[in-house]
């Protein structure tokens, strides 16, 4: 049983913008199955994303891109019942909801309503504003996804840095700004260069912002399938067995955790260093 002993209320959308507000890192790591997501819950993360990327890490597909929304219900059911005090988030896959509002809305319901989950994800900014705010208006939490946005891989063309143009850059600036005047509860911004991470975290106080690649936002975002590519068998065993029985605070909520704090994952630190590992997520 875990020994961690920190806060055990249920978090929600509410007390992520109290802990944002106070200053205190917030951990997020993606789980797909019941018993990576119980193992994760009671090492203390406070955000578990059901990840789209169940698409490659599950079934072994090259993108994102073929998980359907009853398998990601599947995954997400699982999950839920596996956790008993973190955000559960779902990714909402490709083609449910870029084509128009209603079917975005009708997703999301379904999302809510079959796998008890309490937040979606949507990628995009200007262009899916209508559908973000639809499923906003049922009361439904959104979380926003700028940056490299793998549903989008076929148009990048390569899963490199993005926002390094000027354009780019602004572009990702204004839907940031975008996204928290509509009330998306929070941001991923993947693979963006971290002078820019640092001023979106910075310039948008009340947004909760995540970066796979920097500490200076108020999220750190993790993947449990980029802690399997770096780990060996034997030390994925050796740092599950750490966090499911070791007191500790989550390395990722500290400012400096890249280097203070590595007890959950002793032998996988370097998956928080720079090159980044990324990570189909």
């Amino acid at each position: 049983m875990s020994t961690y002993t920190e806060d055990q209320r249920k978090v929600t959308t509410h007390r992520l913008s109290e802990m944002k507000a106070r200053g205190e890192k917030i951990a997020m790591l993606t789980a797909y199955d019941f018993s990576m997501a119980k193992l994760i819950d009671e090492a203390g993360m406070d955000v578990i994303l059901v990840g789209d990327s169940a698409s490659n890490v599950m079934a072994g597909n090259i993108t994102t891109l073929p998980i359907t929304l009853d398998q990601m219900i599947y995954h997400a059911k699982s999950v839920v019942k596996g956790v008993k005090r973190a955000l559960v988030v779902v990714d909402l896959p490709f083609g449910s909801y870029q084509g128009n509002s209603k079917e975005a809305l009708a997703s999301a319901i379904r999302i809510m309503k079959e796998s008890h989950a309490e937040a979606v994800k949507m990628e995009g900014g200007a262009e899916i504003r209508e559908s973000i705010e639809r499923v906003l208006c049922a009361g439904i939490p959104v979380m926003g996804h700028l940056g490299l946005t793998p549903q989008s891989i076929n148009k990048f063309g390569t899963y490199a840095v993005r926002a390094k143009e000027e354009a780019e850059a602004e572009k990702l600036v204004a839907d940031a700004k975008l996204l928290e005047e509509i009330g998306c509860f929070a941001l991923v911004l993947e693979k963006i260069p971290a002078q820019l991470a640092t001023f979106e975290a910075d310039e948008f106080p009340s947004a909760r912002v995540a970066c796979r690649r920097s500490s200076h936002t108020g999220i750190s975002f993790r993947s449990v399938s980029g802690i399997y590519k770096i780990c060996g068998p034997a030390e994925k065993v050796s740092a599950l067995k750490i966090s499911h029985s070791c007191p500790y605070t989550p390395p990722l909520k500290i400012k400096d955790f890249f280097h203070q704090r590595t007890r959950i994952l002793p032998v996988c630190c370097k998956m928080y260093f720079p090159p980044p590992f990324y990570a189909l997520v």
